[in-house]
């Protein structure tokens, strides 16, 4: 019998295993690493336990859909620590500072806001805010909805980085950039399954642009 903790912390392992290649091969061909990772996904998707797939879904599984790789969507993010004297990031802020984001459940998530990354290529001009997880080992949480959502992609969005979870693309804290690359966004695991709770974007990581990049719904034709 499979222990849930056990499952739950290889399918953890196996998601950062996933990125650590896509960091290593997207240094030289990003399309070929974007690639590789879509096929370590929809493995994951169709044979751990692990899966947020229901297991009809998972019975008739061929693949997560996307969004033709797009090399504009890949770049490199400026990001800008949050001021420790404002308000919602202070100490002395109700809960030490943490914020309550929306969730798809009853059950609360508690994050604090540490900053934003300045967006360029297709969305050059927008920001998004950046959250660090509360909690033990905490976590970068980037999630975002843009003009798709709600009609090509899950309508309460997509998450670009949750590094808790091992989806880390990559940053370099001495000059303060993060590659963001928004063909790999990705859907919470309550888009397959609403037994799943999941944190949400809030209204400022909404982006006016329609994102046409990584993963979307399946097509209905």
């Amino acid at each position: 019998m499979d222990d849930a903790f056990l499952a739950l912390a290889d399918w953890r392992r196996r998601v950062a295993d996933i990125y650590a290649t896509w960091r290593r091969e997207a240094a030289s061909d990003p399309g070929a690493a974007w690639r590789h990772w879509r096929e370590a996904r929809d493995e994951l998707f169709r044979d751990h336990p692990q899966s947020p797939l229901t297991s009809d879904a998972r019975a008739r599984f061929g693949g997560l859909a996307y969004f033709d790789y797009d090399p504009a969507f890949r770049f490199d993010a400026t990001y800008e620590p949050a001021d420790p004297t404002d308000e919602p990031h202070s100490t002395d802020a109700p809960g030490g500072g943490l914020l309550q984001l929306p969730s798809s459940g009853a059950e609360p998530f508690s994050f604090r806001r540490i900053g934003l990354v300045r967006l360029s290529g297709p969305l050059d001009g927008s920001t998004l805010p950046v959250f660090w997880m509360g909690g033990y080992a905490g976590g970068i949480f980037i999630p975002f909805r843009d003009g798709t959502s709600g009609s090509a992609t899950y309508g309460a969005g997509r998450y670009l980085l949750d590094t808790v979870k091992g989806a880390d693309q990559g940053s370099d804290w001495r000059s303060g950039v993060m590659t963001l690359d928004f063909n790999l966004a990705y859907h919470p695991s309550c888009t397959y399954d609403p037994k799943w709770n999941c944190p949400l974007a809030p209204r400022d990581s909404w982006l006016t642009l329609p994102v046409n990049a990584g993963e979307r719904l399946p097509s209905r034709s």
